[in-house]
């Protein structure tokens, strides 16, 4: 997938039916299972997070698939109207203090059969979707226990009392966008003590470009606080504490520019907050969510094109979805590793044997100057990314527009010609 920039088996094969049809075997074989493929997913990251703080960022993607009526290849309902796909739930593991993506934790893959009949306030959390949110940061728990604190981000959609009761721990916190009015225990509501706090300070931030925005400048105010949230009276939740205690961060986008949408994020964590340096801390942390995003892009539209595929059945689709997102990350760790400003090792992203191919190939790429060397320390990622991009046509000039992801799928490309060729030679 990484050289070929595409998941179609056939593509990937490139005219070996042998190798077609291996890729269609492994996908088909009910004895590859989706949860040891995700299991697969955090074996490099453990060994990279020691001593970290990390965010533990997590998101759900909808994967939608071509499919017609009487081949609906098993898939159920996704998103709105008559789409049909699977979900894709992953968890992220990002340096706090660096940003650095030190790879994936954990996560979930799977289509929906059929409508639940039992209204969603009825049932119990292990039989919604929405336990996804709770599990994954128990995965994350278990993949990141070498880590020094985690912070488990969510978006709106994973914010509810159950999580805030269930997740964080001694060296675990919580940190999420608010979705709920909650109810208070001193008989309030969220929103009536986020309006009781006083703004008292502005900050102008950095806002990265989204799908449905440019990239800009913002200046917004904050105000901070803390609240008890009430556990809610409704099934499913009597076990769990009476109460829990958060502090929440709003952010306002007082004058947005003309035509544009105003930032306004009210974000609630289980950091204790006591002064506006503080609060601004949470807000930074936040925005580094905007990663897993760019991981779900590189997965489908500006990447890898998993929705093009014309796999038959939906558990092979879902088999295809879990081992491209490994794809996907690989490609956004060699993008960051580029610039070299964290020295990541080399294991994140590459097996024993391609680091001694990668060695190998380094040596052929010295030029006449110091410009055309590798400048980044040996068995670093950023050392492999320099490698890999060269291979993918890149000058190795810094002076020149860096390389980006088609450049390292090109890279990948190349790289694993070489890698072949090296293997054919002990044969």
């Amino acid at each position: 997938m990484l050289c070929t920039r595409s998941v179609c088996l056939r593509r990937m094969a490139q005219g070996d039916w042998a190798a077609y049809m291996a890729y269609w075997r492994f996908v088909n074989n009910p004895q590859v299972t989706i949860d040891r493929l995700i299991e697969g997913w955090s074996r490099q990251t453990a060994t990279v997070v020691a001593g970290r703080h990390v965010l533990a960022i997590q998101d759900t993607s909808e994967v939608k698939f071509q499919t017609r009526k009487g081949r609906r290849r098993g898939l159920g309902e996704v998103g709105k109207g008559n789409a049909r796909g699977v979900l894709l739930h992953a968890m992220l593991a990002v340096d706090a203090d660096s940003g650095a993506c030190l790879g994936l934790t954990g996560g979930k893959v799977w289509t929906r059969r059929g409508k639940v009949k039992v209204p969603h306030d009825q049932r119990e959390l292990a039989d919604k979707e929405s336990a996804r949110w709770v599990t994954t940061a128990e995965q994350a728990c278990d993949v990141l226990a070498a880590a020094r604190m985690i912070t488990v981000v969510n978006d709106r959609e994973g914010e509810f009392f159950a999580h805030w009761a269930l997740t964080p721990g001694d060296n675990v916190h919580l940190l999420t966008r608010a979705m709920h009015d909650h109810a208070l225990a001193d008989g309030s509501t969220l929103y009536q003590a986020v309006e009781r706090a006083r703004f008292c300070d502005k900050a102008m931030i950095d806002l990265p470009q989204r799908m449905d925005r440019r990239a800009r400048q913002a200046q917004l105010s904050l105000r901070f606080g803390t609240a008890e949230l009430k556990r809610p009276a409704r099934p499913g939740v009597k076990g769990l504490p009476e109460r829990v205690e958060v502090s929440f961060v709003e952010v306002v986008e007082l004058y947005p520019p003309k035509g544009a949408e105003a930032v306004h994020w009210l974000l609630l964590t289980t950091h204790s907050i006591a002064k506006a340096s503080d609060a601004w801390q949470i807000v930074s942390w936040y925005k580094q969510r905007w990663i897993i995003e760019q991981l779900f892009r590189s997965l489908k539209t500006q990447g890898l094109q998993i929705e093009d595929s014309q796999l038959e059945s939906a558990q092979a689709l879902i088999k295809l979805v879990a081992i491209a997102t490994k794809a996907a990350c690989i490609v956004i760790q060699l993008v960051q590793a580029r610039n070299g400003g964290q020295q990541l090792p080399i294991e994140c992203a590459f097996t024993p044997e391609e680091m001694k191919a990668l060695a190998a190939i380094n040596k052929t790429m010295k030029g006449r100057t110091k410009l055309q060397e590798n400048p980044h320390p040996s068995e670093t990622l950023a050392w492999a990314a320099w490698i890999i991009a060269k291979l993918g046509g890149w000058t190795g000039y810094a002076s020149h527009r860096p390389p980006g992801p088609i450049t390292f799928h090109n890279g990948m490309n190349r790289f694993q010609i070489l890698v072949a060729g090296r293997a054919l030679q002990t044969v």
